[in-house]
């Protein structure tokens, strides 16, 4: 359908009754690590009072997380994730499109998510659900009726960085480390784990910092500045990004895909993994 991995509010307006398109409702929040827990939430009440015309709810908090990691939220294991996307019908000819209500974060999740088990036909809606009511497009309360498949998932490791990859080439040439978490996570001063700071030799480019202000991803020309000022250019062997754990990383990862970068990567433990682990040290 495309091979877009962003598509605009028209497109998806355009093609909403395609019968091979199945849109999927993401939308969550995530409060400061200063506040109490819980600290991730999903909008399902929110998707029962509208959403998008035939669009899917799928929980980002449960949904496609791995239940029995303590760190929460590292990518569900093979057999859940098949589970899920099996029940929302994703087969291998079915074009996906995510959005939420967080400027792409939870979408951009669901799409690194889908590319890591080997379903490539999947894409963001740029703007998400903001832009899209902005627009006074259609929304509907109905519950579509999914008939179920049988996914089979396919791990591409090419996508998926762990904590001792990243250790074992910590002081080489052949990546740039991208931090994509706030500066006052990045300089120490908060943290979701139990050390502050950030992984050494990283840089760090905030997610907000990539968004505009209409909720859409900056386009190309300018992300390609933004990431040039931390010399990553054409020449750059591997960028891997990492957040706190993994969802605002899937962003930072999608923003460097459409500003043309091939060779990305994302730590999915992030910093709840490393900023845990003392054998990992740190910078601050």
């Amino acid at each position: 359908m495309t091979d877009n991995i962003l598509v605009s509010t028209q497109w998806l307006h355009d093609h909403l009754h395609d019968p091979k398109l199945r849109i999927v409702d993401i939308r969550g929040h995530v409060i400061p690590a200063s506040e109490s827990p819980p600290h991730y939430f999903n909008h399902q009440a929110d998707y029962l009072e509208a959403h998008i015309p035939g669009a899917v709810f799928v929980d980002w908090v449960y949904e496609i997380t791995d239940p029995n990691d303590p760190r929460h939220a590292p990518i569900a294991q093979p057999d859940r994730y098949a589970a899920f996307a099996s029940r929302i019908g994703i087969g291998p000819d079915m074009f996906v499109v995510a959005y939420d209500d967080a400027d792409g974060m939870f979408a951009a999740r669901l799409w690194w998510s889908l590319l890591y088990y080997g379903h490539p036909q999947v894409a963001v809606l740029d703007g998400g659900w903001l832009k899209w009511v902005a627009e006074d497009r259609p929304t509907s309360a109905e519950i579509p009726s999914i008939e179920p498949t049988d996914f089979k998932p396919q791990p591409n490791l090419d996508l998926y960085r762990s904590g001792d990859q990243i250790l074992a080439e910590l002081n080489s040439d052949s990546r740039i480390l991208v931090d994509v978490r706030s500066e006052t996570e990045f300089t120490g001063k908060s943290a979701r784990a139990r050390r502050m700071g950030h992984i050494p030799g990283a840089v760090n480019q905030p997610r907000a910092t990539l968004v505009a202000p209409d909720h859409t991803l900056l386009p190309p020309d300018q992300l390609r500045d933004l990431f040039a000022r931390h010399g990553i250019d054409a020449n750059t062997p591997e960028v891997v990004t990492y957040c706190n754990a993994g969802v605002s990383a899937s962003f930072g990862m999608l923003a460097l895909r459409v500003a043309g970068f091939d060779h990305v990567a994302m730590y999915d433990g992030s910093w709840k993994d490393w900023g845990n682990d003392d054998t990992k040290p740190i910078a601050t």
